[in-house]
């Protein structure tokens, strides 16, 4: 056996996507300093069960962290997928974290992958299960992925911060490889559809975000469907909460998807930056539906056939169809979108033509995709 070369990377920053490009490249990393500086130093526990859960769909990986969490040597091994998995993602993200990386990482799989997550379903840092289930997995589609198999059903829901919500997640591998998408044309909005969710709270709120949002979308667009999802006892988690996830449809197909959830923050929020908007007491269900409503207008606004959330997403399947040239068109770049377009050329080789389009104030990129091959199947 000869020795391993590792690619040495600095810091915390990208942790998860770095990880996912590692594992689907093969590529061992070794990433050093992880918050080196800070006052709890080291990898955060929903980096560390993020870990935990690549190890449970592959085999033969080996993950070395020093005492303090600061080095962290990966290896990756080969993608298994498989049935019947369950993983308990813990409290200190939500599921929207863990389903991104998942997603890719079961397409490349040497069996179908079926897997029950249990945690917090919406939160306000990532996006939520409803926006997999009703944009994500159908953006995949677009890439050449069949749709069966390809689900997400939501069990039970857990607001933050005590969570208990339950989904099960089902993702088929590709045959070979994904197919390269030429996919410019963002259409017109023509409807907008939604789900609100509440848990241990007054169904009441549902309707009252409902009516906020509506009287923000009627003045646009007729045909605007809101459905409601209250949950009680146990399928309502162990914390109450409230939200609404929205999602708009254009003539040629693009899904255009926000959300927002409200809960009670945690006691120990220590993140006082990223939590100084959250107040104690919670945000009004009328406000809520006004924000979530101001927010897909603005997604609406900015163009581009995803919206921003996913645009990190939407490169990575770029980059991972075969050597043919894919081209989209998003509005502006967020910094995620940014950083994902670096990791790509580092982790894959794979660098995007970016052209700014005056006319409509969006971004349209092109590249040839490095041509990954779902290989674990050919070793079966």
């Amino acid at each position: 056996m000869g020795k391993t070369s590792y690619v040495r990377l600095k810091g915390s920053r990208q942790f998860r996507q770095r990880l996912l490009l590692a594992t689907l490249s093969s590529t061992p990393i070794l990433v050093e300093d992880i918050r080196s500086d800070d006052t709890s130093p080291g990898l955060r526990p929903h980096e560390v069960s993020l870990l935990r859960l690549i190890e449970k769909v592959s085999d033969d990986c080996t993950v070395e962290i020093n005492e303090t969490g600061t080095k962290l040597r990966y290896k990756p091994g080969v993608l298994m997928g498989g049935k019947y998995l369950v993983h308990d993602c813990g409290l200190s993200r939500s599921m929207g974290y863990f389903l991104e990386p998942l997603i890719l990482i079961g397409l490349f799989g040497k069996k179908p992958l079926s897997i029950r997550l249990k945690g917090i379903t919406n939160d306000s840092k990532d996006p939520s299960v409803d926006t997999f289930r009703t944009t994500t997995l159908h953006m995949l589609k677009r890439f050449g992925v069949p749709l069966e198999g390809l689900e997400l059903k939501i069990e039970s829901r857990g607001a933050p911060p005590l969570g208990g919500g339950e989904v099960v997640l089902g993702v088929p591998t590709v045959p070979n490889s994904l197919t390269a998408s030429h996919w410019v044309d963002e259409g017109m909005v023509k409807s907008i559809r939604g789900v609100t969710f509440s848990t241990r709270v007054s169904p009441q709120i549902a309707n009252r975000m409902i009516y906020a949002a509506r009287g923000v979308f009627n003045r646009f667009i007729p045909d605007v469907h809101i459905f409601t999802d209250h949950r009680s006892g146990p399928a309502g988690g162990r914390s109450p909460g409230y939200g609404l996830s929205l999602v708009a449809e254009t003539t040629s197909g693009c899904l255009i998807s926000t959300d927002v959830a409200i809960s009670y923050p945690k006691a120990d929020e220590t993140d006082a930056m990223e939590d100084s908007e959250e107040k104690p007491e919670m945000l009004p269900p009328e406000d809520v539906g006004v924000q979530a409503a101001s927010m897909l207008l603005g997604e609406i606004e900015q163009g581009g056939v995803v919206d921003s959330t996913h645009q990190g997403l939407l490169f990575l399947l770029c980059a991972l169809c075969p050597p043919d040239v894919s081209k989209v068109r998003v509005g502006k770049l967020t910094p995620y979108g940014i950083e994902t377009l670096r990791n790509i050329r580092d982790f894959l080789g794979v660098k995007f033509v970016i052209k700014p389009d005056p006319t409509t104030n969006t971004v349209i990129l092109k590249c040839v995709g490095c041509g990954l091959k779902n290989l674990s199947r050919k070793v079966a």
